[in-house]
């Protein structure tokens, strides 16, 4: 699989068509590089460390997508968690073998979804949800809880949405006792999306590159912080980036 370095982080070159098949053919652990991801990188090792133990990164959101192309590192295809997430589960709608458990979003949010994605797909895709109470990452018994439901309930395929790095730190610390699972998604908000808790921006604003200001509009009081004064300094490791300049923080 070739592979693209930004920050010294290797970005999966995939289509999204060739993700689709390779996760049916073999599974792995998906997680979705953006630009909130990169600059949490810097500060947080083990986030950086945990990076590199998930099997596919690929290109989450245009600015990154933009900027890969222009520092000569282009990949294929843009694929965002939010929509990726919809094109996996109506790819496997008829394949019966494929089972879903969604982790995340607030009580009630996950069971939404999960009755709206089974209507969509005209079968029960998603055979299980769980909304873990704040902290949940810190309480060995709860994680010991969560790890038995999803191992009883039947998936071999876990969606987590309770954000970057809980999401990816889980993930990979939980793994291994996850007996079932074959293919791990960490996709964000989208267990909000797909209960209609969130509305996920059209289209053409992502691809025009406006997604950052539409949601900063949509959720000012939790965003304003990360878009105004976490993501600028992104712009400044990128001019070090193009002149090769930039140094790994923990190398």
């Amino acid at each position: 699989m070739q592979q693209v370095n930004i920050l010294n982080i290797a970005i999966s070159n995939l289509s999204q068509d060739e993700l689709l098949k390779q996760l049916e053919r073999k599974g792995g652990v998906v997680f979705t590089p953006n630009v909130d991801h990169l600059m949490k990188i810097q500060k947080d090792r083990e986030f950086y460390e945990i990076y590199g133990k998930s099997d596919y990164r690929v290109c989450d959101g245009q600015i990154l997508f933009w900027t890969l192309k222009l520092l000569g590192k282009p990949v294929k295809e843009k694929i965002s968690g939010s929509r990726f997430f919809p094109a996996f589960y109506q790819y496997h709608k008829d394949k019966e073998n494929t089972k879903i458990f969604l982790l995340g979003a607030g009580p009630g949010v996950a069971t939404k979804a999960q009755k709206n994605i089974n209507r969509k797909v005209g079968r029960n895709i998603v055979v299980d949800t769980y909304s873990p109470p704040f902290g949940f990452e810190k309480d060995n018994c709860e994680c010991d809880y969560i790890v038995e439901r999803i191992n009883n309930s039947g998936a071999n395929v876990l969606v987590v949405g309770v954000g970057a790095p809980k999401q990816e730190k889980w993930i990979i610390k939980y793994k291994k006792y996850l007996t079932s699972i074959d293919t791990f998604l960490a996709v964000g908000a989208s267990i909000d999306f797909e209960a209609g808790n969130k509305i996920l921006a059209p289209k053409w604003i992502s691809d025009a590159g406006l997604e950052t200001p539409y949601r900063l509009l949509s959720e000012p009081r939790r965003l304003w912080r990360r878009y105004l004064l976490e993501h600028p300094p992104f712009f400044y490791f990128m001019l070090q980036e193009s002149f090769k300049l930039y140094k790994n923080p923990f190398a």
